[in-house]
């Protein structure tokens, strides 16, 4: 199925709002007015607003530490995050998630997850309930479990795996190969390899694709979701990418060769592949995209502004949102 120029646009305005997002986090934070670890996820956008352009808001997502752009394509609005990742009183989570705990239920976004490899296990959870509430004709909801190649090695994504296959339950599992995953290569790490081969033994389809390549991400989730909603069972994913900044904001990032980030800028931006993509084929002229580049640095400049304006928790609301009243 082909994306139209409505589709098309709205997938380059999500990348570039991500990236935005991102790079302007990335000065934010030496302010010293945004608090905690601030994972960001400039380089992998492709990843995130491929999966998610087949997606609606009746579907689920869980995320992981590296957040902000599963949410951005998502569909969860910008100024909330901004104000959640400032620590604001009407920031998406009230302020007292964070960076790596934001979540909107009204968009399926169950949240970003700092333990690493926590994700599937809820993903699955959350296709169960997806299984038991198909229509008797028709397609049914998803769920995607993104997750980085360092978590793909934990016990509980094997688990959860083995579980979505047992159960034939509509799950996407999207391992987001960086390479890195917090400072040691998936070459090393990974025994066999191969993230897509060991996940296909567990019994799914699973394919290895261009993170860098939005087409590419797209295509791959049509078959996953379709085959999902379908009631044919689950997939895997493996998108490989890379991430323009260090694991963390601050982290030196000495695991990394001599102008390797410079390199991949150069080679591996989705944003300007995606650009030869469409300027190639005619689809959408490069003055629509630039017009979309100047609208997106205007939203974060607002989205900014808005969260240093707003007011913190009050000491009274410290204990709130924290358990639900049974």
């Amino acid at each position: 199925m082909e994306l139209d120029r409505t589709k098309l646009l709205d997938a380059y305005r999500r990348m570039k709002t991500i990236r935005e997002f991102e790079e302007r986090l990335h000065v934010e934070i030496a302010t010293g007015e945004i608090p905690g670890f601030t994972h960001l996820y400039a380089g992998q956008e492709a990843v995130a607003v491929g999966v998610c352009a087949e997606l609606t808001d009746e579907d689920y997502i869980v995320s992981t530490h590296r957040g902000h752009g599963h949410c951005i394509a998502k569909g969860c609005d910008v100024t909330g995050m901004m104000k959640e990742i400032y620590g604001r009183r009407d920031g998406l989570c009230k302020g007292k998630g964070g960076s790596m705990h934001i979540a909107d239920f009204d968009k399926g976004m169950l949240g970003a997850n700092a333990i690493v490899g926590g994700g599937p296990p809820l993903a699955v959870g959350a296709a169960i309930a997806c299984q038991l509430r198909r229509p008797a004709s028709g397609e049914g909801r998803v769920s995607v479990a993104f997750g980085g190649d360092g978590s793909c090695n934990q016990g509980t994504v094997f688990e959860a795996m083995n579980l979505a296959v047992v159960l034939g339950v509509p799950t996407i599992f999207v391992f987001e190969n960086n390479g890195y995953s917090e400072h040691t290569g998936a070459d090393y790490a990974v025994g066999s390899k191969d993230i897509t081969a060991r996940s296909a033994a567990f019994g799914m389809p699973a394919e290895r694709v261009d993170g860098s390549d939005f087409f590419a991400v797209h295509a791959a989730m049509q078959r996953a979701v379709a085959r999902a909603r379908s009631g044919a069972g689950p997939s895997t994913i493996e998108a490989t990418t890379t991430r323009f900044y260090g694991h963390f904001e601050g982290d030196p990032q000495n695991y990394r060769a001599k102008g390797e980030i410079e390199r991949q800028r150069a080679t591996m931006d989705c944003l300007a592949r995606f650009r030869a993509t469409v300027a190639a084929d005619g689809s959408i002229a490069a003055a629509e995209l630039d017009a979309i580049d100047r609208a997106v640095l205007l939203e974060i400049d607002a989205a900014v502004s808005a969260a240093r304006a707003a007011p913190m928790p009050s000491e009274s609301e410290l204990t709130t949102d924290v358990y639900i009243s049974y």
